[in-house]
């Protein structure tokens, strides 16, 4: 049976869970990139909620373009595309399927449900390809 995994530093972790907590109430987003065919997160990539909505995301389409522009420059590519769930459970909704459209990343989601920001989160890895939600692993090390 083949085990998926993420596989990323204590640091890239507290950063996403830092910045999930930090736009709470409203949903946090953005992206880890790595070098291009290796599946390592290094870059870790705050971006702005343009929805900035506590039930929703939404990457502002200028700054995804810029994005994207930015990491071919640097032959790189998004490992982890990450956000959070401010009121319900760290799993993709429907929503969250439809903007899925990078069969290789990462899928990371953190609910920082009932807590206000600062209490205990959920945070939780999928692969979504063609709409199909498959969960993993999530092995966080100090170091590659």
């Amino acid at each position: 049976m083949l085990i998926r995994m993420l596989t990323l530093t204590k640091a890239l972790f507290d950063q996403i869970v830092a910045h999930s907590r930090a736009d709470h109430p409203d949903e946090a987003c953005g992206v880890v990139a790595g070098p291009a065919g290796t599946g390592r997160p290094e870059r870790f990539i705050p971006m702005l909620n343009a929805a900035r909505s506590p039930t929703f995301y939404e990457f502002d389409s200028a700054d995804l373009l810029t994005l994207y522009r930015e990491m071919d420059d640097r032959d790189e590519e998004p490992v982890i595309i990450y956000h959070s769930h401010t009121a319900t459970e760290a799993y993709p909704s429907r929503t969250d399927l439809s903007y899925a459209n990078e069969p290789g990343a990462h899928y990371v989601l953190v609910s920082t449900a009932d807590t206000d920001g600062a209490g205990p989160f959920q945070f939780r890895s999928f692969r979504i390809v063609d709409g199909t939600v498959t969960e993993e692993d999530v092995k966080v090390v100090d170091a590659y």
